[in-house]
């Protein structure tokens, strides 16, 4: 692992993300989608037979779901389920609060809750089966109270079929890709189009979905994992691991340290060289991405942070995370293994990417409700704020706007 000077040029070359895009990616996307949404099913099954070599059905049947129980592991459907219990503890608290409001005598504003009716949630069916990535987006979709929870899986292992059941799915489909995305966000003859889709994918289902975006709400880009951990008092091997923990998800990932240590810099280096595995994306993204940075203050420290915004921060205290504001979720102290947070402390870990932590947290069960207002004014409180508004609408030359509301002030008035 590299070590760098604080230098701003150092740093910015560290950080630079680079939002070039593929077009050989964004168009195989576009051609995909826009045959899906054409030719619906035939394409589906067009496209999932020629890149994933996958025929239907694409239903998983009650059966399925039954044997994978069995073939799960008893102590992984019981870490399944305590995770389930820890994700939805804290959903019940993301769940926006309706309320009412006499905003002056006569003028009445509600706030109501509403969850969405159908929502499709990604999973990736890549090189590791990924129950963490099912628990984290459904649990919350069902806590909101979303009633169809759809599950798309190219190829879900019994352990995300048991996960699937173990969070409430109300259906799961062995389809992925761009063609999945497509197919939920606008449906096929078979499939009924959701309202929101949720979940990361590889680089075309990140096409797709900002393709669809326009038409089908999405949660967020999510991109290449990233980790930062800010320590000068921490364990040398700890760190190394947490390092490596998310660089294994990745050749591109980002793993970072920040210290103000030289001594502990170069001790983290030396133990990311000696726990580094053999195989895996863990070396290649090492290697292009990760570094040791040596602040010249703590304060100087906290400002790199913030500029890098990452997905997962590791700091030392709490008075460590109360300096940043634009981080995806902060773990502290030396116990607060980031990992622990991918599975089972209960907080979401579908999160920001990309310096994204600067305008928004991780997915959550607000991500699964629409939030509106119902308005109600009596005679006396149109008669209160009325003559206000006519002067605002006047002043904004809307004059229909000013007489809408005036001809209901003169008959206030008798």
């Amino acid at each position: 692992m590299r070590i760098l000077k604080s230098t701003d040029a150092a740093v910015d070359r560290l950080i630079a993300r680079d939002f070039a895009r593929d077009p050989r990616v964004e168009q195989t996307a576009a051609r995909i989608v826009a045959d899906v949404r054409k030719r619906g099913d035939a394409a589906l099954r067009r496209w999932m037979r020629d890149l994933d070599d996958i025929r239907p059905p694409f239903q998983v049947t009650d059966d399925e779901r039954r044997r994978a129980r069995a073939e799960t592991p008893a102590g992984v459907r019981r870490a399944i389920d305590d995770a389930v219990r820890s994700i939805r503890r804290i959903a019940q608290q993301q769940r926006p609060r309706p309320f009412a409001v006499e905003v002056r005598p006569g003028v009445r504003i509600e706030q109501r809750v509403s969850p969405l009716r159908r929502v499709g949630c990604y999973v990736p069916g890549g090189r590791y089966p990924l129950p963490s990535t099912l628990l984290m987006t459904v649990t919350p979709a069902v806590v909101a109270g979303v009633r169809e929870v759809v599950v798309v899986c190219s190829r879900p292992a019994p352990v995300v079929l048991y996960a699937a059941t173990a969070a409430g799915a109300t259906e799961i489909l062995r389809i992925g890709g761009a063609q999945a995305i497509a197919a939920l966000a606008y449906g096929t003859d078979t499939i009924r189009a959701v309202e929101k889709i949720v979940g990361p994918g590889n680089a075309w289902v990140a096409a797709a979905k900002t393709l669809v975006a326009r038409d089908c709400p999405i949660d967020f880009q999510a991109g290449p994992s990233e980790i930062v951990v800010w320590s000068d008092r921490g364990r040398a091997e700890w760190i190394a691991a947490d390092l490596i923990a998310q660089a294994e998800h990745d050749p591109a990932a980002r793993a970072i340290f920040v210290t103000t240590k030289p001594r502990l810099a170069a001790a983290v280096s030396a133990a990311v060289a000696q726990q580094m595995p053999a195989e895996g994306p863990a070396p290649a993204s090492i290697r292009r991405n990760g570094a040791a940075i040596v602040a010249r203050s703590r304060r100087e420290a906290a400002g790199i942070v913030e500029r890098i915004a990452p997905e997962h921060l590791v700091c030392d205290r709490l008075e460590d995370a109360d300096a940043i504001a634009s981080a995806g979720t902060i773990f502290v102290g030396d116990w607060s293994a980031q990992a622990s947070g991918d599975y089972s402390t209960g907080s979401n870990h579908v999160l920001p990417t990309g310096g994204a932590a600067r305008f928004r947290g991780g997915l959550s069960a607000a991500d699964f409700v629409r939030v509106f207002t119902v308005q109600r004014l009596t005679r006396a409180g149109i008669r209160t704020i009325g003559p206000g508004a006519v002067t605002l609408a006047r002043a904004e030359g809307l004059t229909a706007h000013a007489a809408s509301i005036e001809r209901r002030l003169s008959r206030s008035a008798r």
